[in-house]
Protein backbone atom coordinates (compact mmCIF):
# COMPACT_ATOMS: atom_id res chain seq x y z
CA UNK A 1 0.00 0.00 0.00
CA UNK A 2 0.71 3.48 -0.75
CA UNK A 3 1.54 5.26 2.93
CA UNK A 4 2.35 8.32 5.13
CA UNK A 5 3.04 7.60 8.57
CA UNK A 6 2.56 10.58 11.03
CA UNK A 7 3.92 10.01 14.46
CA UNK A 8 6.35 11.56 16.82
CA UNK A 9 7.64 10.00 19.88
CA UNK A 10 10.09 6.68 20.20
CA UNK A 11 6.80 4.98 20.85
CA UNK A 12 5.77 5.29 17.25
CA UNK A 13 8.70 4.03 15.52
CA UNK A 14 8.34 0.47 15.72
CA UNK A 15 5.25 1.22 13.36
CA UNK A 16 7.14 3.14 11.20
CA UNK A 17 9.89 0.02 11.37
CA UNK A 18 6.90 -2.41 10.72
CA UNK A 19 5.94 -0.48 7.72
CA UNK A 20 8.67 -0.37 6.08
CA UNK A 21 9.91 -3.88 6.42
CA UNK A 22 6.71 -5.40 5.47
CA UNK A 23 7.25 -4.00 1.91
CA UNK A 24 4.90 -1.17 2.52
CA UNK A 25 5.62 1.94 0.07
CA UNK A 26 5.95 4.82 2.78
CA UNK A 27 6.21 7.82 0.81
CA UNK A 28 6.33 10.22 3.52
CA UNK A 29 6.79 10.79 7.13
CA UNK A 30 5.02 13.93 9.06
CA UNK A 31 6.32 14.31 12.65
CA UNK A 32 6.10 17.35 14.99
CA UNK A 33 9.12 20.23 14.22
CA UNK A 34 12.28 20.12 15.74
CA UNK A 35 12.41 21.00 19.47
CA UNK A 36 15.53 22.60 21.68
CA UNK A 37 16.45 19.86 23.99
CA UNK A 38 19.39 19.45 26.30
CA UNK A 39 21.53 22.09 27.81
CA UNK A 40 22.75 23.83 24.76
CA UNK A 41 18.76 24.09 23.88
CA UNK A 42 20.08 23.27 20.57
CA UNK A 43 17.46 21.82 17.73
CA UNK A 44 16.58 18.24 17.74
CA UNK A 45 14.36 15.91 15.38
CA UNK A 46 12.08 13.66 17.00
CA UNK A 47 12.30 10.09 16.93
CA UNK A 48 10.65 9.40 14.32
CA UNK A 49 11.80 12.47 12.07
CA UNK A 50 15.35 10.46 12.64
CA UNK A 51 14.29 6.96 12.04
CA UNK A 52 12.59 7.91 8.97
CA UNK A 53 15.75 9.92 7.42
CA UNK A 54 17.84 6.80 8.12
CA UNK A 55 15.29 5.04 5.76
CA UNK A 56 15.45 7.04 2.99
CA UNK A 57 11.54 8.26 3.71
CA UNK A 58 10.63 12.05 2.92
CA UNK A 59 10.02 14.45 6.34
CA UNK A 60 7.11 17.00 6.84
CA UNK A 61 7.35 18.68 9.79
CA UNK A 62 4.65 20.99 9.53
CA UNK A 63 3.48 23.33 12.39
CA UNK A 64 0.14 22.83 11.64
CA UNK A 65 -1.88 20.20 9.78
CA UNK A 66 -4.67 22.64 9.28
CA UNK A 67 -3.11 25.02 6.90
CA UNK A 68 -4.54 25.18 3.01
CA UNK A 69 -0.73 24.19 2.17
CA UNK A 70 -0.65 21.64 4.73
CA UNK A 71 -3.51 19.89 3.43
CA UNK A 72 -2.76 20.04 -0.14
CA UNK A 73 0.40 18.77 0.15
CA UNK A 74 -1.07 16.07 2.21
CA UNK A 75 -3.44 15.16 -0.56
CA UNK A 76 -1.21 15.42 -3.39
CA UNK A 77 0.93 12.38 -2.05
CA UNK A 78 -2.04 10.41 -3.61
CA UNK A 79 -2.16 7.68 -0.60
CA UNK A 80 -4.05 4.87 -0.22
CA UNK A 81 -4.24 5.45 3.47
CA UNK A 82 -2.47 7.28 6.78
CA UNK A 83 -0.86 5.43 9.52
CA UNK A 84 -0.86 7.29 12.60
CA UNK A 85 1.42 6.82 15.74
CA UNK A 86 1.31 9.55 18.86
CA UNK A 87 1.53 11.92 15.87
CA UNK A 88 0.61 15.32 18.86
CA UNK A 89 -1.79 16.72 16.31
CA UNK A 90 -5.64 17.09 15.60
CA UNK A 91 -5.98 16.25 12.05
CA UNK A 92 -8.34 17.72 10.16
CA UNK A 93 -11.36 16.11 8.17
CA UNK A 94 -10.03 17.32 4.56
CA UNK A 95 -6.46 15.07 5.91
CA UNK A 96 -8.18 12.06 7.38
CA UNK A 97 -10.26 11.62 4.26
CA UNK A 98 -7.49 12.33 1.44
CA UNK A 99 -6.37 8.67 1.68
CA UNK A 100 -8.53 6.56 -0.76
CA UNK A 101 -9.16 3.66 2.11
CA UNK A 102 -8.61 6.48 5.27
CA UNK A 103 -6.70 7.33 8.14
CA UNK A 104 -5.99 4.89 10.91
CA UNK A 105 -4.26 5.11 14.68
CA UNK A 106 -2.70 3.11 16.71
CA UNK A 107 -4.12 3.90 20.35
CA UNK A 108 -2.14 2.97 23.69
CA UNK A 109 -5.40 1.77 25.61
CA UNK A 110 -8.69 -0.20 25.70
CA UNK A 111 -10.77 2.34 24.12
CA UNK A 112 -12.89 4.33 25.05
CA UNK A 113 -11.62 3.89 28.35
CA UNK A 114 -8.54 6.63 28.66
CA UNK A 115 -8.98 8.70 25.05
CA UNK A 116 -6.85 11.55 24.89
CA UNK A 117 -2.99 12.21 25.45
CA UNK A 118 -1.64 10.46 28.09
CA UNK A 119 -3.01 6.99 28.27
CA UNK A 120 -0.22 4.72 29.40
CA UNK A 121 0.91 7.43 32.09
CA UNK A 122 -2.83 7.52 33.34
CA UNK A 123 -3.78 3.70 32.96
CA UNK A 124 -0.88 2.93 35.81
CA UNK A 125 -1.56 6.33 37.54
CA UNK A 126 -5.09 5.18 38.02
CA UNK A 127 -3.72 1.18 39.38
CA UNK A 128 -5.53 -0.28 36.29
CA UNK A 129 -4.76 -3.79 35.89
CA UNK A 130 -4.89 -4.44 32.57
CA UNK A 131 -4.60 -1.74 29.08
CA UNK A 132 -3.95 -2.79 25.40
CA UNK A 133 -3.45 -1.73 22.07
CA UNK A 134 -5.87 -1.17 19.72
CA UNK A 135 -5.99 0.29 15.99
CA UNK A 136 -9.25 2.39 14.96
CA UNK A 137 -10.35 4.35 11.86
CA UNK A 138 -9.91 8.08 12.80
CA UNK A 139 -12.99 10.56 12.75
CA UNK A 140 -12.74 13.90 13.79
CA UNK A 141 -13.97 13.19 17.37
CA UNK A 142 -10.84 12.89 20.10
CA UNK A 143 -10.45 8.72 19.55
CA UNK A 144 -13.89 8.38 18.66
CA UNK A 145 -13.26 5.92 15.79
CA UNK A 146 -14.33 2.29 15.47
CA UNK A 147 -12.03 -0.36 16.39
CA UNK A 148 -10.52 -3.00 13.72
CA UNK A 149 -7.77 -4.94 15.90
CA UNK A 150 -6.98 -5.32 19.68
CA UNK A 151 -4.33 -6.47 21.76
CA UNK A 152 -4.68 -6.80 26.07
CA UNK A 153 -2.00 -6.32 28.01
CA UNK A 154 -1.10 -6.52 31.90
CA UNK A 155 -0.04 -4.14 34.05
CA UNK A 156 2.69 -5.10 36.36
CA UNK A 157 3.08 -3.90 39.78
CA UNK A 158 6.29 -2.64 38.76
CA UNK A 159 5.66 -1.55 35.81
CA UNK A 160 6.15 2.22 34.57
CA UNK A 161 4.73 4.38 31.74
CA UNK A 162 8.19 3.93 30.15
CA UNK A 163 8.49 0.41 30.14
CA UNK A 164 5.12 -0.21 30.00
CA UNK A 165 4.60 1.78 26.53
CA UNK A 166 7.89 0.62 25.17
CA UNK A 167 6.11 -3.08 25.47
CA UNK A 168 2.70 -1.80 23.68
CA UNK A 169 4.81 -0.40 20.90
CA UNK A 170 6.02 -3.07 19.81
CA UNK A 171 2.90 -5.40 20.08
CA UNK A 172 1.09 -2.25 18.27
CA UNK A 173 3.83 -2.59 15.67
CA UNK A 174 2.84 -5.75 15.16
CA UNK A 175 -1.30 -5.54 14.41
CA UNK A 176 -0.55 -3.25 11.59
CA UNK A 177 0.48 -6.01 8.42
CA UNK A 178 -2.65 -7.93 9.67
CA UNK A 179 -5.04 -4.51 10.12
CA UNK A 180 -4.05 -2.91 6.29
CA UNK A 181 -4.20 -6.44 4.79
CA UNK A 182 -7.78 -6.27 6.04
CA UNK A 183 -8.43 -2.79 5.49
CA UNK A 184 -6.95 -3.22 1.53
CA UNK A 185 -9.27 -6.20 0.83
CA UNK A 186 -12.32 -4.23 2.24
CA UNK A 187 -12.55 -7.22 5.19
CA UNK A 188 -11.81 -5.12 8.50
CA UNK A 189 -14.37 -5.62 11.20
CA UNK A 190 -15.15 -1.88 12.73
CA UNK A 191 -16.68 -2.30 16.05
CA UNK A 192 -18.13 0.94 17.57
CA UNK A 193 -16.98 1.90 20.91
CA UNK A 194 -19.11 0.95 24.04
CA UNK A 195 -19.47 2.10 27.25
CA UNK A 196 -18.93 5.52 29.48
CA UNK A 197 -15.36 7.25 28.05
CA UNK A 198 -12.87 8.30 30.46
CA UNK A 199 -9.98 10.97 29.04
CA UNK A 200 -6.31 10.67 29.81
CA UNK A 201 -5.36 14.37 29.71
CA UNK A 202 -2.61 15.79 29.49
CA UNK A 203 0.22 15.32 32.27
CA UNK A 204 0.75 18.75 34.33
CA UNK A 205 3.88 19.55 36.00
CA UNK A 206 2.13 20.49 38.96
CA UNK A 207 0.84 16.73 39.02
CA UNK A 208 4.32 16.25 39.59
CA UNK A 209 5.62 16.80 43.15
CA UNK A 210 4.21 13.69 45.15
CA UNK A 211 1.65 14.34 48.18
CA UNK A 212 2.94 11.73 50.60
CA UNK A 213 -0.62 12.22 52.62
CA UNK A 214 -2.25 10.45 49.81
CA UNK A 215 -2.93 6.48 50.08
CA UNK A 216 0.09 4.84 48.99
CA UNK A 217 -1.17 2.89 46.20
CA UNK A 218 -2.07 6.67 44.28
CA UNK A 219 1.85 7.59 45.63
CA UNK A 220 3.15 4.42 44.18
CA UNK A 221 0.56 4.91 40.91
CA UNK A 222 1.83 8.33 40.51
CA UNK A 223 5.48 7.68 40.57
CA UNK A 224 5.36 4.37 38.14
CA UNK A 225 3.05 6.57 35.99
CA UNK A 226 5.24 9.53 35.43
CA UNK A 227 8.51 7.13 35.18
CA UNK A 228 10.64 8.34 33.24
CA UNK A 229 9.23 11.39 31.90
CA UNK A 230 8.74 14.10 33.71
CA UNK A 231 9.26 12.13 37.07
CA UNK A 232 7.52 12.35 40.48
CA UNK A 233 9.29 14.28 42.42
CA UNK A 234 9.92 15.46 46.40
CA UNK A 235 12.34 17.39 48.47
CA UNK A 236 15.34 15.95 50.45
CA UNK A 237 17.38 18.82 52.18
CA UNK A 238 16.50 20.98 49.87
CA UNK A 239 17.21 19.41 46.61
CA UNK A 240 14.74 17.90 44.71
CA UNK A 241 15.33 14.00 43.88
CA UNK A 242 12.90 12.47 41.43
CA UNK A 243 11.22 8.63 42.55
CA UNK A 244 11.39 6.52 38.89
CA UNK A 245 10.06 3.07 40.86
CA UNK A 246 8.70 2.17 43.80
CA UNK A 247 6.27 -0.72 45.58
CA UNK A 248 3.27 -0.27 47.95
CA UNK A 249 4.11 -1.78 50.91
CA UNK A 250 1.51 -1.97 54.51
CA UNK A 251 3.48 -0.01 57.18
CA UNK A 252 2.37 2.89 58.81
CA UNK A 253 3.32 6.10 59.69
CA UNK A 254 3.07 10.01 59.65
CA UNK A 255 3.15 10.98 55.58
CA UNK A 256 6.40 11.52 54.81
CA UNK A 257 8.06 10.58 57.30
CA UNK A 258 11.29 7.91 56.32
CA UNK A 259 10.28 4.42 58.16
CA UNK A 260 13.61 2.26 57.90
CA UNK A 261 17.08 3.26 56.22
CA UNK A 262 16.32 1.82 53.22
CA UNK A 263 13.50 4.81 51.75
CA UNK A 264 10.26 2.96 53.02
CA UNK A 265 8.11 6.37 53.10
CA UNK A 266 5.16 6.76 54.85
CA UNK A 267 1.52 7.61 53.26
CA UNK A 268 -2.07 8.48 54.30
CA UNK A 269 -2.63 4.81 53.89
CA UNK A 270 0.31 2.18 53.91
CA UNK A 271 3.58 3.34 52.78
CA UNK A 272 6.04 3.24 49.52
CA UNK A 273 9.25 2.02 49.21
CA UNK A 274 11.68 3.99 46.78
CA UNK A 275 13.48 1.34 43.85
CA UNK A 276 14.99 3.83 41.99
CA UNK A 277 15.55 7.68 41.95
CA UNK A 278 17.52 10.28 40.34
CA UNK A 279 19.19 13.51 42.34
CA UNK A 280 18.67 16.69 40.05
CA UNK A 281 21.09 17.06 37.52
CA UNK A 282 22.43 13.56 38.31
CA UNK A 283 22.31 10.01 36.79
CA UNK A 284 19.62 7.38 37.68
CA UNK A 285 20.41 5.43 40.63
CA UNK A 286 19.30 2.30 42.39
CA UNK A 287 18.02 3.14 46.04
CA UNK A 288 20.91 1.32 47.22
CA UNK A 289 23.54 3.53 45.10
CA UNK A 290 21.49 6.47 46.07
CA UNK A 291 21.68 6.03 49.91
CA UNK A 292 25.93 5.14 49.86
CA UNK A 293 25.91 8.99 48.70
CA UNK A 294 23.17 10.14 50.95
CA UNK A 295 22.09 8.23 53.72
CA UNK A 296 18.54 8.90 54.84
CA UNK A 297 18.23 7.65 58.70
CA UNK A 298 14.92 6.27 59.56
CA UNK A 299 12.94 9.70 61.26
CA UNK A 300 13.46 11.90 58.75
CA UNK A 301 11.02 13.68 56.87
CA UNK A 302 10.85 14.20 52.99
CA UNK A 303 8.37 17.11 51.59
Amino acid sequence: MRLAFLGTPDFAVPSLAELIASGHEVVAAYSQPPRPRGRGQTLQPSPVQAFAESMGVPVFTPASMKTEEAINTFRSLDLDAAVVVAYGQILPRAVLEAPRLGSFNLHGSLLPRWRGAAPIQRAVMAGDAQTGVQIMRMTEGLDEGPVILSEVLPIGPEDTAGSLGERMAHVGAGLWSRALAAIERGGATETEQAGEPTYARKITSAEARIDWSRPAREVDGLIRGLSPRPGAWFELDGARVKALLSRAESDDGVPGQVLDDRLLIACDEGAVRLLRVQREGKAVQSAEDFLRGQPVAAGARLS
